[in-house]
């Protein structure tokens, strides 16, 4: 429990420390409304998941969107995204999707880079883009008094961002250098080459950064056209949080998003499996080693997924309370880190870790990860690391909803995967329903040590090169 404490500590500590950067960036704009942002804060944690209203919005001109309102502060935060992502980006131009990420805030309308920079300064406002293989993801936060001209900037981005030539090259610039850091990062190395392992012959596999030849190649032309092709009514999702009422946010809908087309000009994406038991090393003259490992998982909407949610906190999602974590740092000193998550995509679902270490203890990590694995797999999880993995992820479930971006986030990911408001209500329900016979029965099927797909980066003493398993 103490260690429980101490995590909900550090989450809420490090949601805090946002919120404050965001108020100092308000109060250089504007001192007279310091004080009024100090008390956001200090009531921006006091909302129970529970508690929230979720309502379903259709705007005059049919775009749909869920709201929560909350008038208690003057911010409104706004979530949105078009399904496509950098699976979409043309063959030859990898990258195209995360480029346009960092573009759309340099111009737009008859407004130039700096003009509009110092617009979005002025009224204390915050616009930013990122994407994922599945889709592109917009972030928007305003205060309410400020509210009307800064979604006139947020417009002038989705419909007319300019693409001029001087911001294309400094951003260019900006984004090889970024690549060249990515490549001497065995981390970033490993995690590129594990997914053009896994998922060779699918889009999944190409980089989602591109390369210094796609970059290099990418022109203003393909950025609108990626634009164009990706940002349209049908698979747009959207979530707003805050000072806004339903009319209202009904026009901003239409303001915003309405001259957009009905819909977009997707290229399909077949569903894709990893490839099984592979591992692959790749030499870097770095101190420590990295390996990343993962195998097939369930579906977001699998049956089973809740029950190997809970399979993979204990096993290593959990931090320091997991079976990771516990035999390879704590029992052996191996690795300062080892964890594990579950990431669903639209078109695959994965198991993913690693692990990061000294070149002569990579193979001994890995191999202590493939016995716990098999372990749980041919046993189970223990009794109690069960119900402690079940009590942290209900307790915890309320700290994802404890600022307005944050319930924005995670509604979005809701709406992305189809589910209704209600699985708010339900998720912990369904958390506690899992027995451990549940957990047993999934651990078998999730958990397959000889189909694990590795990636190692360094100079492991024991790795074996594109050794097949």
């Amino acid at each position: 429990m103490d260690k429980l404490r101490s995590i909900c500590k550090d989450q809420l500590r490090f949601a805090c420390r946002d919120q404050l950067r965001f108020i100092v960036r308000v109060a250089r704009s504007n001192a007279a409304i310091f004080t009024v942002f100090a008390l956001v804060l200090c009531l921006s944690f006091t909302r129970p998941a529970h508690a929230m209203k979720i309502q379903e919005i259709k705007s005059p001109g049919g775009i749909e969107a869920w709201l929560v309102e909350a008038h208690e502060n003057p911010l409104l935060a706004l979530k949105f995204s078009f399904e496509g992502g950098n699976a979409q980006d043309p063959a030859g131009k990898d990258g195209v999707a995360n480029f346009l990420t960092a573009m759309l805030d340099e111009g737009a309308g008859d407004l130039t880079s700096s003009d509009f920079q110092e617009q979005m300064e002025s009224l204390a406002m915050r616009m930013s883009y990122e994407d994922s293989r599945d889709a592109f993801y917009g972030n928007f936060e305003t205060l309410t008094q400020n509210r009307d001209e800064a979604v006139k900037l947020l417009k002038l981005a989705i419909t007319k961002p300019r693409f001029d030539a001087d911001a294309v090259e400094r951003i260019r610039s900006q984004l090889l250098a970024n690549l060249v850091y990515a490549d001497r990062s065995p981390d970033k190395v490993a995690a590129k080459e594990w997914f053009a392992t896994a998922f060779a012959g699918h889009v999944y596999a190409r980089p989602s950064q591109g390369t210094e030849a796609t970059v290099g190649a990418i022109n203003s032309a393909d950025l609108e056209s990626f634009r164009k092709r990706t940002f349209a009514r049908s698979n747009l999702k959207v979530v707003a949080v805050g000072d806004i009422s339903p009319e209202q946010l009904g026009k901003l809908l239409d303001d915003v998003f309405g001259d957009l087309p009905a819909n977009p000009e997707l290229v399909a994406v077949p569903m894709t499996k990893p490839v099984a038991g592979v591992e692959k090393r790749i030499d870097m003259d770095v101190p420590q080693s990295v390996a990343v490992f993962g195998l097939p998982a369930m579906a977001r909407k699998d049956p089973d997924f809740m029950a190997a949610f809970v399979v993979n906190h204990l096993v290593g999602g959990g931090g320091f309370a997991s079976r990771l974590m516990e035999e390879v740092r704590e029992r052996r000193g191996l690795a300062y880190s080892v964890y594990s998550y579950l990431q669903p995509f639209k078109h695959t679902s994965i198991l993913m870790g690693s692990v990061a270490t000294r070149a002569d203890a990579i193979g001994q990590s890995l191999d202590v990860i493939r016995a716990e694995l098999k372990q749980v797999a041919d046993e189970g999880p223990k009794p109690e690391e069960f119900e402690n993995a079940k009590k942290y992820l209900i307790g915890s479930y309320a700290l994802r909803f404890d600022t307005n971006a944050k319930i924005a986030s995670q509604l979005l990911g809701l709406l992305e995967d189809d589910f209704g408001p209600d699985y708010i209500e339900n998720r912990n329900k369904m958390v506690e329903a899992i027995t451990l016979e549940d957990a047993k029965r999934v651990a078998k099927r999730l958990l397959a040590p000889e189909n694990l797909i590795i990636t190692i980066v360094g100079q492991p003493a024991t790795a074996t090169a594109d050794k097949k398993g």
